[in-house]
């Protein structure tokens, strides 16, 4: 495994792409990048990164570039513009703007991430004890322009607090940086997601999870998705990529300390200062280890990356919006293909591997 890395510029509108191990310079592979809502590398993406560091990207002659745009609507409008190929997919930004017919024509073709992945943290010591006690409260959140913001605001509404007029928001920074914020009393209440919590577990920071409230739906899920005239035209890119991720994503399944291994050999300069190797290790499990199981489809007998229809009017409908045809937005028509692979030799590779 090489870990010089390429830093790629100059996407116009998408600034500010991650650097990328060389791992292969084959000028017949395909450059592919995908847009995501993060300011710098780190384990969230863990499953898709490592397809590339795991040579299944170049199995089905594509190389992978990963674009770290800051918010995940900053990632759809690259794809649409052509300055990815793909993007991370999300209902909370997707849907409002469906529902306003405003989305431009983008689809979702493989879910990476089921759902449900985020909670609300307070100090050890916080008179905080449930949801409904956060009203009068200051509750922070990485982004205004990120996933944690619109879907606490529809799980507050849910219980019946108003995300209005009975709390305040703040936009924290990311990572150890909201925890710092929770830990200093800058704000009374953090709602963030699963490894980005995982980030703040590693540096130490005390935090207590509020109970999630009851029936909670399976709402959230982050999906691989691209303009429909691309999929149309590039099927074969689309099922490739997504046979990549899958891979990636059952080989973290079966030996979660290996792909931890992997991403440390693609981005070393991640690991904590002064770490040593097998500390660098249990940061990355730790960021990701809330993340990992939700890889695997919550559903009996379904494939990987399957996107249900119940889940996306479900999610729908708990932001409030009234979509009676969800159909536009997704496809399973690639999913036999992605799926068509040897899944226990993944798995035996995973179990296997050494460094």
């Amino acid at each position: 495994m090489i870990n010089r890395r390429k830093v790629v510029q100059g996407m116009g509108g998408a600034a500010g792409l991650l650097a990328m191990p060389s791992i292969v310079r084959a000028q017949e592979l395909r450059k592919i990048r995908m847009g995501f809502g993060i300011k710098s590398v780190n384990p969230i993406i863990i499953n898709i990164l490592i397809s590339e560091g795991l040579g299944y990207t170049k199995e089905e002659g594509l190389q992978f570039t990963p674009a770290a745009l800051g918010t995940n609507s900053n990632a759809q409008i690259a794809v649409d513009k052509g300055d990815t190929e793909f993007a991370v997919g999300t209902p909370s930004f997707q849907f409002p703007l469906f529902a306003k017919g405003q989305l431009p024509p983008i689809v979702n073709f493989y879910e990476y991430t089921y759902p449900y992945k985020w909670d609300v943290a307070v100090k050890p010591d916080s008179p905080v004890q449930k949801y409904e006690d956060l009203k009068g409260k200051k509750i922070g959140v990485s982004d205004l322009g990120t996933t944690d913001y619109p879907v606490t605001r529809a799980v507050l509404q849910n219980i019946g607090v108003d995300p209005d007029k009975d709390v305040q928001w703040t936009a924290v920074g990311a990572g150890v940086t909201a925890g710092v914020a929770l830990q200093r009393g800058v704000i009374d209440a953090l709602a963030y997601f699963d490894t980005g919590f995982g980030q703040i577990d590693a540096a130490g920071i005390g935090m207590r999870m509020l109970p999630r409230p009851k029936n909670i739906p399976l709402i959230g899920g982050l999906f691989l998705s691209a303009k429909d005239s691309f999929l149309k035209e590039n099927r074969k890119v689309a099922v490739g990529f997504g046979r990549a991720v899958s891979k990636a994503s059952e080989f973290l399944l079966a030996n979660p300390e290996a792909g931890a291994r992997v991403f440390l050999k693609m981005y070393p300069e991640t690991a904590p200062r002064g770490a040593s190797e097998a500390d660098a290790v249990k940061s990355v499990l730790l960021a990701a280890q809330r993340r990992i199981p939700l890889y695997r489809p919550p559903y009996p007998n379904t494939k990987m990356g399957y996107i249900r229809e119940d889940e996306l009017l479900t999610d729908a409908k708990f932001q409030g919006l009234d979509i009676k045809d969800i159909k536009p937005l997704y496809t399973n028509e690639m999913i036999e293909d992605i799926n068509d692979y040897d899944h226990g030799k993944i798995i035996e590779q995973a179990k296997s591997y050494k460094t």
